[in-house]
C-alpha cells in the first residue's frame, strides 16, 4: 500500500466528493491506463475500491470521485468524511475494467456515478481520435457529478445527458441508442446494477454479441431466485490440505480470516474482484456478477466474498 494525503476536497455534485490523492513528498504515482481502480484503507480500517474518474495530467495525482450511498456499510461515508491533510493508504491501481480495443468504434453508457472509469476511457478515446459515443443517465443534473465540466470539455460534443427526472431531458431510449451501434462497435456500461441488467438484455435482444458487452457493476443487483439457500459446506486449502467449515451465514472469506489466512476484500458482494481465488476441486455456487458466464461455467474460479460450493466441499488454490 502507497501512504498518500488529501490534497483538495471538491464537491461535485449533490452528495458527490472529489478527492485529490498524493504522496506527502510529491513523488510521482504508479500509472494506470482507462477504466482502472485503487482499494484505499480508510481511517476506520475498512479497505474499498474505488475507480480513478481523471488520467494523471500530473503524475503525482491520483483523483477518485465518491458518491455517499444512504445505504453506506461505512465506506462513502467514512471518504465523504476525510479532509484536506487526512492521511490514508492505497494500492497501485488495478484494471478489471480496460478498453479492450481502444482503437475501435466505442459506445459508452453511465448511470450515476458509474460515469467514473468511463471518464477515463473517453479521454484516452478521444486523444486517439477514436469515434466514440457517450450517453450519461442520472435523476437530475443536480445529482450528476462532472455535468458542467463536460459540457465544456474537449469531447463535449460526444457526449449526450439523460436526466429521467428533467423534463427538457427524460430517459435515454436504450432501444434507438443501442441500434445505432449494433454491428461495429463495443460497449462499455457502468452503474447500478438493476440499470446494466436492463440496458445489457436489450443489447443481447437486439443482436448484439457478448464478446462486444463490457460492464462493471457499482453495486450487486437482488440474487437470482434460482440461488439456492445456504447450507454447509468444507472448504479445504490445497497448500496445507486443511479443512474449515462453512456454515449457514458465513462467507469463505470469513472462515478463511477467522483461521488466520487472509485475502484481499474490498466490496463484499462480488462486483470488484478483489478477493478473487483459484479453485482445484469442486463445484462454486457463483453469486458474483465479476465474473464472465464463460468463467463461471469453467469453475476455476470462485469470490469467497459472496460464493459458496455446490458440491459438499470444495478446495481452494490457497
Amino acid at each position: 500500500m502507497i501512504s498518500v494525503i488529501v490534497k483538495n476536497v471538491v464537491v461535485e455534485a449533490k452528495a458527490v466528493v472529489r478527492l485529490v490523492l498524493g504522496c506527502a513528498d510529491n513523488e510521482d504515482l504508479p500509472p494506470f491506463e482507462a477504466g482502472a481502480h485503487i482499494d484505499i484503507k480508510l481511517p476506520n480500517g475498512l479497505l474499498r475500491q474505488y475507480s480513478l474518474c481523471r488520467l494523471q495530467c500530473d503524475p503525482r495525482y491520483y483523483e477518485i470521485a465518491v458518491l455517499k450511498d444512504p445505504q453506506s456499510r461505512g465506506g462513502s461515508a467514512e471518504v465523504h468524511s476525510l479532509q484536506i491533510g487526512d492521511r490514508v493508504e492505497v494500492s497501485e491501481p488495478k484494471n478489471h475494467f480496460s478498453l479492450l480495443n481502444p482503437k475501435k468504434n466505442t459506445l459508452l453508457i453511465a448511470g450515476g456515478i458509474g460515469v467514473t472509469p468511463l471518464l477515463t476511457m473517453a479521454q484516452t478515446l478521444h486523444s486517439l481520435g477514436t469515434p466514440f459515443a457517450f450517453h450519461y443517465c442520472a435523476k437530475s443534473s443536480e445529482t450528476a457529478a462532472f455535468v458542467e465540466a463536460l459540457k465544456l470539455g474537449s469531447f463535449s460534443d460526444k457526449i449526450a445527458f439523460h436526466f429521467s427526472q428533467e423534463l427538457q431531458s427524460g430517459r435515454m431510449d436504450v432501444e434507438q441508442v443501442l441500434s445505432e451501434h449494433i454491428h461495429d462497435t463495443d460497449l462499455y456500461i457502468c452503474g447500478p446494477a438493476e440499470f446494466l441488467t436492463y440496458v445489457l438484455n436489450h443489447a443481447r435482444l437486439l443482436g448484439w454479441s457478448e464478446e462486444r458487452l463490457h460492464r462493471e457493476y457499482f453495486a450487486a443487483p437482488v440474487v437470482a431466485e434460482n440461488i439456492s439457500e445456504d447450507t454447509s459446506f468444507t472448504i479445504k486449502i490445497a497448500s496445507s490440505g486443511k479443512q474449515f467449515t462453512v456454515g449457514e451465514g458465513q462467507s469463505i472469506s470469513q472462515v478463511l480470516e477467522v483461521n488466520g489466512i487472509f485475502i484481499p476484500v474490498a466490496c463484499e458482494s462480488g462486483v470488484c474482484g478483489t478477493c478473487q481465488t483459484g479453485v482445484v476441486e469442486g463445484n462454486p455456487e457463483h453469486r458474483d456478477v465479476f465474473l464472465t458466464d464463460k468463467e463461471k461455467a469453467q469453475g476455476k474460479l470462485i469470490m469467497p466474498c459472496c460464493s459458496r460450493a455446490k458440491t459438499g466441499s470444495i478446495t481452494l488454490d490457497l
